[in-house]
C-alpha cells in the first residue's frame, strides 16, 4: 500500500473524529487548547490502537481468504464508508451544552469514534500491509484533525456539521475501488 492511500485512510477515518470534535467544541462552550490537546490525544490513541487489534486478527485469517481478499478490503471500506455517510445525513445537531472532558464521556467518544479503525487493521492485514507506519499516521493525523477540530467547533461548528463525516465516507470507498481496480488489473 502506498503512503498516499495509507494517508488518505488516516484523513478519512479521522473524519468521524472530526465530526465529533465540532461538535464537542461547539458544545462545551469555551474551550481551551488543554481540552482540545486531551480530545485529540485520546482519539489519536484509539484510532491508532484498533486498527493494530483489527491487523493482529487479519492476520491470522489471511490463508482463509487470499484468494478474495481485496473484494474483502473493498467490502469493508464500502461497508464502512457508507455508514458514515448514512449516519453523517440522519445526525439531528444538539443544543444542549455538556463536556466530553468529564466521566466516561471521553473514553466512549473515543471508541465509538475508532470501531471503524478495527475493520481497517483487518483490511490492512488481509492486504499483507505491515501496520506500524499506518498505525502512527492514523493515530498522528486523527491527533491533529481532532485538535483542530476542537477548536473550529467552538468557534463555527455550525457552519459544518456533519458534512465532513459525509467526505470521509466517500474517500474510504474512493480507497476501497482503488485496491479492487488494482488487483484486477
Amino acid at each position: 500500500m502506498e503512503q498516499v492511500e495509507v494517508l488518505l485512510i488516516a484523513v478519512g477515518l479521522a473524519m468521524d473524529c472530526l465530526s465529533v470534535a465540532i461538535t464537542s467544541g461547539l458544545t462545551m462552550g469555551n474551550s481551551t487548547l488543554s481540552s482540545a490537546l486531551r480530545i485529540g490525544l485520546s482519539f489519536g490513541f484509539f484510532q491508532a490502537f484498533m486498527p493494530m487489534i483489527g491487523w493482529i486478527g487479519g492476520t491470522s485469517m489471511i490463508s482463509l481468504v487470499s484468494g478474495v481478499d481485496h473484494w474483502v478490503a473493498l467490502g469493508l471500506l464500502c461497508l464502512i464508508g457508507f455508514k458514515m455517510i448514512f449516519e453523517s445525513l440522519r445526525k439531528v445537531p444538539s443544543e444542549k451544552k455538556t463536556n466530553p472532558l468529564r466521566g466516561f464521556a471521553l473514553l466512549m467518544l473515543s471508541v465509538a469514534t475508532s470501531i471503524d479503525a478495527l475493520a481497517v487493521g483487518f483490511s490492512l492485514a488481509l492486504l499483507e500491509t505491515p501496520i506500524i507506519a499506518p498505525v502512527v499516521v492514523i493515530g498522528s493525523v486523527t491527533f491533529l484533525i481532532s485538535s483542530i477540530g476542537v477548536y473550529v467547533g467552538n468557534r463555527f461548528g455550525h457552519f459544518f456539521g456533519s458534512k465532513v463525516e459525509t467526505v470521509g465516507g466517500f474517500i474510504l470507498i474512493a480507497i476501497g475501488v482503488k485496491i479492487l481496480l488494482e488487483h484486477s488489473i
